[in-house]
């Protein structure tokens, strides 16, 4: 059955070449398994892993529509696969628990890849909502002060650690600096109604 992924078309590919390949009877994993363990850079590993590629695309479309991009989620998985082949073939496990192994190991990344992936773009979030507040209070006080506000003077109105306002600050500027197009954008049309609102901070 051929199946296409509108999310990520170039899946498409991997997955017929994934689902050309046929699975081999367990005498022959047991076979591939022995040369692994006696040369484990060798090409019986290579073939162990390709055995298992199919199960890296399905924990991969198992996961389709959480915010990763699916050929990140295949490249990542594959690289699970290939760490999780090497350890089963180190411990010497039989050939009926390989699937089993990869499928766990890889399941488990996976599951860690989205969670981080969730967490980067929620603290991406939060950071750039502190930079728009940082610019408007930088503006308020610049007005207020008639000069540019001291870090300790943003932090009290602001209510915010010293540190954060330097840690914040150093993202603003370096975002004027490389005219970083979503903060840039704010900044450009920030106007007096938005200086207004923060007047009284």
């Amino acid at each position: 059955m051929t199946t296409r992924f509108p999310d990520d078309t170039e899946l498409d590919a991997i997955a017929a070449q994934v689902r050309s390949v046929t699975p081999m009877p367990a005498s022959e994993l047991e076979r591939l398994l022995e040369d692994a363990r006696r040369s484990p850079n060798g090409p019986a590993t290579g073939r162990l892993v390709e055995q298992q590629l199919g199960t890296v695309l399905d924990a991969v479309l198992a996961r389709r529509g959480q915010g990763v991009d699916l050929m990140d989620l295949y490249q990542e998985g594959s690289i699970a696969a290939t760490v999780a082949v090497g350890e089963f073939t180190t411990r010497g496990g039989a050939a009926s628990g390989l699937r089993p192994y990869v499928a766990h190991v890889v399941n488990t990344f996976l599951d860690d890849v989205i969670k981080r992936e969730a967490a980067q773009k929620l603290a991406d979030t939060l950071l750039l909502d502190q930079v728009k507040l940082l610019e408007a209070a930088e503006v308020a006080l610049r007005r207020r002060l008639q000069r540019q506000a001291t870090t300790l003077e943003l932090a009290a109105a602001l209510e915010w650690m010293p540190e954060t306002v330097e840690v914040v600050g150093a993202v603003l500027h370096r975002a004027r600096d490389t005219y970083d197009a979503e903060i840039v954008d704010f900044l450009d049309d920030i106007d007096e109604s938005d200086a207004g609102d923060s007047a009284d901070i």
